[in-house]
């Protein structure tokens, strides 16, 4: 209970709260000529979420290699699930691990505390950073959620500030995508998420794919663009 305790100060809710949108860990690439993989862990945000794809594509040709992307997410699910998956997710011997479970825990429905659900985290990124192909780990804040979805979510924000105050924390990376979500017109943003929580792919991959190659090249685009 005492990582929970320090998890919960005061200190690292001012931290999350002003943090910048992306802090990335150093990626941990496979070798030139080698190919990426990059495993998904999490919610139907990430198991229906049709941007794994365009991801594997986008990513292969800024690398200018291989990409191989494993997804491991599954519908409903909350990070008490996921702790339960980590050999599963290791079995994979990923180079890159991206992670979300925020929408779920935040249900209330769910009984799920913002501690419980920091413990969780912490446990996930801890146990697969020191898994034996020492991946980076990407902790992820998704889509927004509105409706009665959004009602049952009422402190959402707040196991997302705390999810990504636990990754930095541990060494991982966090990618916020919702100030790419912010950037659409409420209209658009309707349209793309008619159910209140599950974006269509389509718009889901034109808005967080960038960011996410971002994250995981860093500046390996513009070396595949010079040779």
């Amino acid at each position: 209970m005492h990582a929970v305790a320090t998890f919960l100060s005061p200190s690292l809710l001012t931290v999350a709260a002003l943090a910048v949108h992306l802090t990335a860990a150093a990626p941990a690439m496979a070798q030139p000529g080698e190919m990426v993989k990059v495993v998904t862990l999490g919610t139907s945000l990430s198991a229906r979420g049709g941007w794994q794809e365009p991801l594997r594509r986008a990513l292969g040709a800024c690398l200018n290699k291989e990409v191989a992307v494993v997804n491991l997410a599954k519908s409903g699910m909350t990070s008490e699930w996921g702790l339960t998956q980590i050999d599963k997710v290791v079995a994979e011997r990923p180079d890159v691990v991206l992670v979300e479970f925020a929408v779920n825990d935040a249900d209330v429905t769910e009984f799920m505390s913002l501690g419980r659900s920091v413990g969780n985290m912490a446990g996930i990124v801890s146990r697969l950073r020191q898994s034996e192909t020492r991946p980076a780990v990407y902790v992820m804040a998704m889509s927004p959620v509105s409706g009665l979805r959004g009602m049952i979510r009422p402190f959402l924000a707040q196991y997302e500030e705390m999810h990504a105050a636990v990754a930095r924390k541990l060494g991982a990376g966090f990618i916020d995508h919702r100030p790419a979500w912010a950037r659409l017109s409420d209209e658009e943003i309707a349209t793309a998420i008619p159910d209140g929580t599950h974006p269509d792919p389509a718009t889901t991959s034109r808005v967080i794919v960038p960011g996410l190659v971002h994250a995981l090249a860093s500046s390996g685009c513009l070396t595949a663009k010079r040779e």
